[in-house]
């Protein structure tokens, strides 16, 4: 992943207990305070603005749809680590001008990157563009007078570890806080209201047990997954999955074989990105003898999802949405009414769903 071992329920701005605004009204919130300064709390640190940022730098797919999905289109100057999710985002959004994005640097930004497009804010996080060997932190952005807002999924522990809050909230509040700081505080709101609106669906759902399903994002001696504070473990609830990792207090990390084995998944799910393709982890998983064996892999129960479905975005709700038509196709819940909003039998790039046919 980008992350290497290596990564709608409205509301008022008043009294919204995530963040503060120091200028509050009953209308948009971003609009409000657009005559005064802006202050949301990311990370536990104040993040504040003395009006809505107009040039912010995003990296990574998931970030950037966080940016598209709140209105804040014009405001992206620049990306970087887009391209592996480039068809994606343009079938979510198909009247961003996906096409049009200025794309600076290759797979990672670099601090040079992010000079030369000079943005008020660059919006990455732990592990997803910012990197002590990479001589990218944010405090090496505050030197040059660039703000930062952080990816919530990747607030860290005490302990170093990333993940302080569950995915669901993580993934709520920043489309929020970046509303309310691009001055789209109004269409953020109906973003989650629509999430909350389908995962409410998902919940009502007939059930049947409750399967398990494994994440994996690559792997060769280890697997690359996702614990308790990813945004899988958010799609995997809502779609009324167990995810087999959920006891790591972790977000994307790695776990041994004997962890996938052991959980004996119904359906394996995979991290659709450069780096390891679809066949070769199927090759993997049936090689290995941890895996081959295990029923969901002699039977193929394989699906393979964009990477900017996982990780965490507004994307998530649609990849919960197919998770659960997949765990019905593969006949381990019953069918139901929920019915995919985002048609990822158009991406004819995406290798390995051949259940969809």
């Amino acid at each position: 992943m980008t992350v290497f071992p290596p990564g709608r329920t409205r509301v008022t701005a008043c009294v919204l207990a995530l963040f503060t605004l120091t200028a509050c009204s009953s209308g948009d919130a971003g609009s409000s305070a657009a005559t005064g300064a802006i202050t949301v709390q990311n990370c536990g640190q104040d993040v504040s603005v003395d009006k809505p940022v107009t040039r912010l730098y995003a990296y990574d797919g998931g970030i950037i749809s966080i940016v598209l999905s709140v209105g804040a289109r014009d405001q992206l100057i620049a990306v970087t680590g887009m391209d592996q999710d480039r068809d994606v985002l343009e079938l979510a959004y198909p009247e961003a001008r996906i096409d049009q994005l200025k794309e600076v640097g290759d797979e990672h930004p670099t601090l040079e990157n992010v000079l030369a497009v000079n943005p008020e804010m660059m919006f990455a996080g732990y592990g997803y563009g910012f990197s002590e060997s990479r001589n990218l932190m944010p405090e090496d952005l505050t030197t040059h007078g660039i703000k930062t807002y952080l990816l919530s999924e990747t607030c860290k522990q005490d302990n170093g570890a990333r993940g302080t809050m569950d995915a669901w909230t993580a993934l709520t509040t920043d489309l929020r806080n970046v509303g309310t700081l691009t001055g789209h505080r109004e269409t953020a709101d109906t973003v989650v209201a629509d999430i909350e609106k389908r995962r409410t669906a998902l919940a009502a759902a007939p059930k049947g047990g409750k399967p398990t399903a494994f994440l994996f994002d690559s792997g060769t001696d280890a697997i690359f997954t996702s614990g308790s504070y990813g945004g899988p473990q958010a799609i995997f609830d809502a779609a009324g999955v167990t995810n087999a990792t959920a006891d790591v207090k972790d977000t994307w990390t790695e776990v041994g074989w004997e962890r996938l084995a052991a959980s004996n998944p119904d359906v394996i799910f995979f991290v659709d990105y450069p780096g390891q393709s679809y066949q070769q982890k199927v090759d993997t998983l049936r090689a290995n003898p941890a895996s081959r064996n295990l029923k969901a892999v002699k039977d193929g129960r394989f699906v393979n999802l964009p990477y900017a479905m996982w990780v965490s975005g507004p994307l998530n709700i649609d990849a919960a949405e197919w998770v659960r038509k997949a765990m019905e196709h593969f006949g381990v819940v019953p069918t139901s009414s929920v019915s995919p909003t985002l048609d990822i039998r158009q991406l004819s790039k995406l290798p390995g769903n051949d259940w969809l046919k």
